[in-house]
């Protein structure tokens, strides 16, 4: 049996330069690694019985896999039918055609939420 990872979980607050494509997600990190999130697994190991660390590996499972969930809840043939507006707008780089995607794909997701805002239509 190998051994089980061990991580620091570690403070962060960059720097990273202004044209930084990462820039927004290294901003959150650096928001989000303020905080103790032991604090939170203590407090819920000591509620549930679950050890900490296998909390805090369910927690970072959990959120790196949920892109991945979230695909497999849409579908691969709905999220490129949500991706083609966007693509099309792109492409065209003009901001009247990417407003016209904007509403395209509004009216796309709000079929979407149908069963959801109504569910007395099924």
């Amino acid at each position: 049996m190998t051994a089980e990872p061990h991580i620091v979980l570690e403070r962060w607050s960059g720097p990273w330069p202004d044209d930084d494509p990462d820039a927004a997600f290294k901003a959150e990190v650096a928001d989000y690694t303020r905080l103790d999130p032991t604090v939170t697994l203590q407090g819920l190991s000591a509620r549930t019985g679950i050890p900490v660390g296998a909390l805090a590996r369910y927690v970072l499972a959990k959120w790196a896999t949920a892109g991945s969930g979230g695909l497999m809840e849409l579908g691969p043939q709905t999220l490129h039918r949500l991706w083609e507006p966007i693509a099309a707008a792109e492409q065209a780089g003009t901001d009247t055609v990417r407003l016209a995607a904007y509403e395209q794909l509004k009216g796309m997701l709000s079929w979407l939420r149908v069963p959801l805002e109504h569910p007395e239509v099924y």
